[in-house]
């Protein structure tokens, strides 16, 4: 008969809390554009300011190196680490534009993106890179006792989430990560569980 573990054994084994926080809203957001890099809006920022209190105690800050990310992490009050592993997808020439416009131009492009993972038609970074990237970064993780909080993006979380649970690429896209949310990952050692997604910090 095979044994199980139960809950209190498997959070002993738990090293890391992954704290995953998402950038407060941008231009680009509120356009539902594809991002540049570009800073926060004033509500973004104020947004972000007034969300510090709401902030784990923590041992360590890691930052995405886009603008967007420094000023959250600012604004919350905290100082970050800058680490290029966290910085966005790379979706090339459609960046500034949104899904609407990019999709009436090129709409089997739009298709081929959203149903290929290997699939980088706007000529930057595959939904396949962008996993293996982030998980590279999420197995490298240092793996001593501690809380990590990490601002980056949306995208990023997203296939953090994806590697954290072993789920498949198509997952990506059924995952929904709003601005200035915090995902919370526990594990460590190639053994993440998930225990909170998209949690307002507001």
């Amino acid at each position: 008969m095979t044994r199980h573990p139960d809950r209190k054994q498997v959070d002993a084994a738990v090293t890391i809390r992954l704290v995953l926080v998402s950038h407060a809203p941008t231009p680009a957001v509120r356009r539902a554009a594809f991002p540049l890099d570009e800073p926060l809006d004033p509500h973004g920022l104020a947004a972000a300011s007034a969300a510090a209190a709401n902030l784990p105690r923590h041992d360590e800050v890691r930052c995405a190196p886009a603008r967007r990310c420094a000023q959250t992490a600012t604004a919350l009050g905290l100082t970050p680490v800058t680490d290029d592993g966290l910085r966005d997808g790379d979706l090339g020439r459609w960046s500034g534009r949104t899904l609407d416009e990019v999709a009436a131009d090129e709409p089997d492009a739009v298709a081929a993106w959203l149903t290929d993972p290997a699939a980088a038609p706007h000529g930057g970074e595959s939904l396949d890179d962008l996993l293996a990237r982030t998980g590279t970064w999420l197995r490298e993780l240092p793996g001593t006792a501690r809380t990590v909080i990490a601002v980056t993006h949306p995208m990023v979380i997203r296939a953090l989430v994806v590697n954290a649970i072993a789920a498949t690429p198509a997952s990506f896209w059924r995952i929904d990560i709003a601005p200035l949310t915090g995902t919370v990952l526990r594990g460590g050692a190639g053994r993440w569980n998930l225990r909170r997604s998209g949690d307002p910090l507001g």
